[in-house]
């Protein structure tokens, strides 16, 4: 076997070679390994272990079967490798800085007849350089279809790329490529129509590795969209009515910002006295005639929107609120019109409930005297009729009543 190093060391281990060649077989002899997964440029430790070793030597070879320490010796020049333990029953070496050429098959061996080796892979990630995120367009319209492309470059394995939305999850397609010494470059492209509603929202591509985590490029999209506009009446707060001044406010929002607004009457002209000033409409003393729908419209470089109103003027009032110096108050005044006349009505009401309830009282009182003194009426003409043995006698004694004129009297009760 070859040994890089000086040659006396060289000379020395071949005589050992030689003194070992001859050793009985020891079948309890056990050597073991492991795999070693690394992130570049971070260290890797590969340990020989020996069970029942009756002082075999244990040496660790490189994948070109280049020895890397004999025993606690390190026959090849290379610094990055340390012996962090050695003893009969194990050889543990480090090796730092790993890069992608230190990756392969290491050797562990133990001098015995015959010799036993064991194996430990090295595998190196490589992880992605930081992801790119590329758009078709800066902005795009509502209702369009854009296209984001993420690049990861660089890395080993291959990394795996997703795609989110906000809280919602996208499909990309995505493509692999092998590039120089075992690395590779990942692209992922992902196309979706926006609304409005996506404006401001992030696309984030994610990046999946073994050899990194929490890796994304975000973006923010960029849409434009038509007006959004909304006509808010300024005064009157409560119904318009004949007399009354109209004030509107067109609120107009879009992306970009609306360049211009305009107001006009749907299927009339606007009436002439109306007052146009930027995104304000004001037309003083309304009346029936100016009944219509009014129409803000605004415009941007992707569209225009519109919103209506529509003006029914009603009636002025017939009884006048009591006027205020508080114009806020103007519609409670409204509100109040016709209260005076409920008012009268209930007096009134009461008034007559409460007259006919004593005259039907003063009925009954009366109905119950006249009852209890019927047929009380009587004179003293007919007195001694009472006694009279027939129809002759009674008006005979009744005649004679009539003589005595003193005693002849009427009572009325």
């Amino acid at each position: 076997m070859a040994i890089t190093g000086s040659g006396s060391l060289a000379i020395s281990f071949s005589v050992f070679v030689i003194s070992v060649a001859f050793l009985p077989k020891v079948d309890s002899q056990n050597l073991a390994t492991d795999n070693v997964t690394v992130i570049e440029g971070e260290t890797a430790t590969i340990s020989c272990r020996v069970k029942n070793n009756d002082d075999s030597v244990i040496q660790l070879l490189n994948p070109n079967r280049q020895t890397i320490y004999f025993r606690d010796l390190r026959p090849l020049k290379d610094s990055r490798f340390q012996l962090v333990n050695f003893s009969d029953n194990e050889l543990r070496v480090s090796l730092s800085n790993v890069s992608l050429s230190d990756e392969g098959r290491y050797v562990c061996q133990l001098y015995m007849d015959p010799p036993q080796e064991a194996y430990a892979d090295i595998t190196v990630l490589v992880p992605p350089g930081s992801p790119i995120i590329e758009s078709r367009e800066e902005m795009v319209s509502e209702g369009n279809e854009t296209e984001l492309t993420c690049i990861a470059m660089g890395s080993k394995p291959a990394a795996s790329i997703r795609w989110m939305k906000g809280e919602e999850e996208l499909t990309g397609e995505t493509t692999v490529e092998e590039m120089y010494d075992r690395m590779f470059t990942v692209t992922s492209r992902v196309r979706f129509s926006v609304t409005k509603e996506d404006d401001g929202v992030p696309v984030d591509c994610i990046i999946d590795h073994p050899a990194v985590k929490d890796l994304l490029a975000q973006r923010h999209l960029e849409v434009l969209y038509k007006p959004e506009v909304k006509i808010v009446v300024a005064y009157p707060e409560g119904l318009p009515r004949e007399g009354d001044n109209l004030d509107l406010t067109c609120i107009a929002e879009g992306k970009p910002h609306p360049h211009r607004i305009n107001w006009l009457r749907v299927d009339e002209d606007v009436p002439p006295h109306a007052v146009v000033t930027g995104s304000d409409l004001y037309i003083e003393n309304l009346n029936k005639s100016y009944n219509g729908t009014y129409r803000c419209v605004a415009y941007n470089d992707v569209g225009e929107a519109y919103d209506d109103y529509t003006l029914y003027v009603y009636d002025a009032p017939t009884t006048i609120p009591t006027p205020t110096t508080n114009p806020v108050n103007t519609q409670d005044s409204r509100a109040g019109e016709g209260t005076p006349q409920k008012i009268d009505h209930a007096v009134i009401g009461g008034v007559v409930a409460v007259v006919m309830f004593a005259i039907l009282c003063a009925l009954i009182v009366l109905g119950r005297y006249f009852a209890r003194h019927k047929g009380t009426y009587f004179t003293h003409e007919a007195k001694g009729a009472d006694d009279a043995a027939d129809a002759d006698t009674a008006i005979i004694n009744a005649e004679g009543g009539h003589n005595n004129t003193d005693e002849k009297k009427e009572y009325y009760i």
